[in-house]
């Protein structure tokens, strides 16, 4: 039979380690957050779902030749990028 003290500890013990961050639900991973008119064509690559790295260097050259993005939408000029491809990445995508 275990002891009073015993028990006060094992209970301790046990609030303890389910306070610890170890044993605690995982966090969330965030979204990665990428400026289209500044990002270069990796960093494009690596935060948009579904663009590898020629499309996004196609982004870039896009950008150089006819001027920043005013939306997201406007992605859609280049060529392979459709709305599937916005829509699925519109909560990454920042234009200022």
């Amino acid at each position: 039979m275990m002891s009073l003290k015993g028990m006060l500890w094992a209970c301790l013990l046990a609030l303890g380690l389910a306070s610890t961050p170890a044993l605690a639900e995982p966090a969330i991973d965030a979204i990665p957050i990428v400026n289209i008119n500044q990002a270069g064509a990796e960093e494009l690559a690596e935060a948009l779902t579904g663009i590898g790295l020629a499309r996004a260097q196609a982004i870039v050259a896009d950008r150089e030749q006819n001027g920043a993005y005013q939306s997201a939408d406007e992605l859609a000029r280049v060529r392979g990028i459709g709305a599937n491809t916005i829509e699925r990445n519109r909560a990454r995508i920042r234009t200022e």
